[in-house]
């Protein structure tokens, strides 16, 4: 492929109609394409995130392990990303681009097959096949009438090959995550660089600010996606005969979680077919947009006069292309490449600035990592609501403040030409905002409410004693469970059962039957009381809640770009390619991979009874309230205090430079006037370092 400069208006070329006709070789369409393939590709790695508790409910999975799964995808990815700058001008880049997105929604579909090769969900495992499911299974029924080898079913059920399913679908998942962060690797960095590559040099960055405003959708598109897919039953594609009589608020509730990966998956899939098309090299564009050219036609009149000289590129950007690792890695060989690289990651980590703010944004990405793992799951819990009014909210409030912040903080930096100094100090305002919006989230929620034989109330011992007499005549399977609520008291029985019910009513309703047990021996009154869990008492507080955390969102995103800043400013000019390389590198080792997993084992901590699957432990049932928020947001707290540390450090050091500078400046001044008083009014002084 000849470049720009050997075809001229496309005489050189031997087919220019076929160039003008073809739409790959436009870089106008390819970067919408990849922006649409960067949307699709951040909504499939987003998505698992918005339904990480109804998978822990489905599969039986405690916090730690799905915050495990969630962070498995930067395994991967973080394996394979120092290669990109070595191999990134030997490959054709637009088809290793459609190669990774096909792995991308190969992942997807791996994700949604253990959906395929389970049993169906059966929300109690209490009754048999052929009634529905919650029917007299978890009613009282007298000792004598049940035979005493009850447990054994349950025992003989845990079999080898129920185990082994088990053990398959979490390994499944597992690797379609894994999958999922390797061909996602090729994807944003070839794409960028291609579009530098062949866009014109004006048009570059407006193009790039194009494609990372369509990608950060994403995201939200992932969270809206989820809010939409889990007001489906799970077992939509094989529902029982009966039907089912759960209502999306019942915590048995399981949405359908795999049919977002399948459209995920599938818009990932149709975005990677043009890159099979584009190719390895296109002429670079050689105009400049029109409303371009006439916003600058006053100081940029010159550069349509000849755009592919090199005295018309803007001052540093052919030297940029030509320094730095990119330039270097070609010349080198894989080995010599592994050899290299860690001489220059220390030269680069030695940097106190560039170490500092590495460190802030670790911090800052372990908060944002935490947060957009487990928040649906703590606004469920915590506000009792389902699991799509939580993505709804966190799609809708969260990650818009989010966008609105890191735009808001580039504004600021190009409008007043802010230098690393002004940078710091914009970082620590938007840090300290951040952590102080922070504290009120402590005192917003309330307690767990009464649940009968688990909750440890004033004086009484936990456990069964609680109510010995009412459930003596009963026979209650110790792994039932279907809740029920007694609106009096607010206490909630683990199934009708334990509440002592012996009879079951259906109220049919014009969009939903309700469902309400009665003789229910343990309940002043006897009943009716109403299927499913207690509301929370602090409901309301959910939407200020959310307020809160998206104006920290906001404030907390406005330090991004400041902080690229002082990363671009503060090392050398051949380091800045391998030094945001590094930079990404660390945020995934350091705050993408462990993040999650620190979350979920901070969660699994508050618990207060768990579901027993085959003798082991599985999904949590029931928090501690007041220990889940303390500990939850207790530890984006402690984040949050660690970047506003690093940003104060920052400052400290950019304020000591600027001092010892003034120093240097006010000792090179003196020995100028020294100099002149010597040299007399005949003689011109000598260039002096200032």
């Amino acid at each position: 492929m000849m470049s720009a400069e050997d075809t001229p208006g496309g005489k050189a070329s031997p087919n220019p109609r076929d160039l003008r006709r073809s739409v790959f070789y436009s870089i106008k369409f390819f970067v919408l394409c990849h922006s649409l393939l960067q949307l699709a590709q951040l909504m499939i790695s987003g998505y698992l995130k918005s339904s990480i508790s109804t998978v822990e409910k489905r599969f039986g999975l405690s916090s730690q392990t799905s915050g495990l799964l969630a962070a498995f995808n930067e395994v991967g990815n973080t394996a394979l990303i120092v290669f990109v700058s070595y191999f990134g001008s030997r490959v054709h880049r637009p088809r290793l681009i459609g190669y990774g997105a096909a792995l991308v929604a190969l992942a997807g579909l791996l994700m949604s097959l253990p959906h395929f090769i389970s049993e169906p969900y059966r929300y109690d495992h209490a009754s048999s096949v052929d009634m529905p499911q919650d029917f007299e299974a978890s009613l009282c029924q007298p000792t004598t009438s049940v035979p005493a080898p009850t447990p054994a079913p349950s025992n003989s059920s845990c079999s080898s090959y129920t185990e082994a399913q088990h053990l398959a679908v979490v390994g499944i998942m597992f690797t379609a995550q894994t999958l999922l962060g390797v061909g996602a690797v090729p994807i944003q960095p070839f794409g960028i660089s291609y579009i530098d590559d062949f866009a014109h040099n004006s048009n570059s960055p407006l193009y790039l600010g194009i494609l990372f405003a369509v990608t950060m959708m994403g995201p939200g598109l992932a969270y809206g996606l989820g809010g939409l897919m889990l007001r489906l039953y799970v077992d939509i594609d094989r529902m029982p005969e009966g039907g089912i009589s759960l209502t999306s608020k019942d915590p048995r509730w399981v949405g359908a979680w795999w049919l977002g990966f399948l459209v995920s998956a599938g818009a990932v899939a149709l975005a990677a077919v043009p890159y099979f098309f584009f190719p390895r090299e296109m002429p670079k564009e050689k105009h400049e947009l029109r409303f371009r050219q006439r916003a600058l036609a006053a100081t940029a009149s010159s550069v349509s006069k000849g755009e592919d000289s090199p005295a018309e590129q803007t001052p540093g950007e052919s030297q940029e292309k030509q320094d730095g690792l990119t330039q270097i890695a070609p010349d080198l060989t894989v080995i010599q490449f592994i050899k290299v690289f860690p001489r220059v990651l220390l030269r680069t980590l030695r940097h106190p600035i560039f170490l500092l703010v590495v460190l802030s944004q670790v911090c800052m990405s372990s908060t944002v990592a935490g947060m957009a793992t487990f928040l649906p799951k703590f606004l469920e819990r915590q506000f009792s609501v389902t699991a799509s009014y939580a993505n709804l909210l966190i799609g809708c409030l969260s990650i818009p403040s989010a966008i609105v912040g890191i735009v808001v903080g580039g504004i600021l930096v190009k409008r007043f030409h802010l230098g690393p100094m002004r940078c710091g100090a914009l970082c620590l305002l938007g840090a300290l905002f951040c952590l102080l919006l922070s504290l009120p989230l402590f005192f917003m929620g309330c307690s767990t409410h009464e649940i009968a034989g688990i909750t440890r109330q004033p004086g009484n011992l936990p456990g069964p004693e609680l109510f010995p007499a009412c459930t003596e005549p009963c026979s209650c399977p110790l792994d039932d469970f279907n809740p029920v609520c007694d609106p009096r008291t607010h206490v909630e029985y683990l199934t009708p059962c334990q509440a002592g019910c012996t009879g079951r009513l259906v109220q049919e309703a014009l969009d939903k039957s309700q469902v309400f047990y009665t003789n229910c021996s343990c309940i002043v009154g006897g009943g009716p009381v109403p299927a499913g869990a207690c509301d929370s008492a602090c409901s309301h507080l959910v939407l200020p809640f959310m307020l809160l955390v998206s104006l920290g969102a906001a404030l907390a995103s406005l330090t991004h770009t400041p902080s690229f800043i002082l990363i671009l400013r503060g090392v050398k000019k051949e380091d800045k390619t391998l030094a945001v390389g590094i930079q990404f590198m660390l945020l995934r080792v350091l705050a993408w991979m462990p993040s999650p997993v620190l979350h979920g084992s901070a969660i699994d901590t508050t618990c207060v009874h768990w579901a027993q699957s085959c003798g082991r432990r599985a999904v949590c049932r029931y928090y501690d309230h007041d220990l889940l928020r303390n500990r939850f947001v207790g530890l984006q707290f402690f984040f949050k205090m660690g970047s506003l540390a690093c940003f104060a450090l920052i400052l400290v050091i950019l304020r000591q430079q600027d001092k010892e500078e003034g120093t240097q400046v006010t000792v090179s001044t003196s020995g100028l006037q020294q100099q002149l008083l010597a040299s007399g009014p005949g003689k011109k002084p000598e260039e002096s370092r200032v």
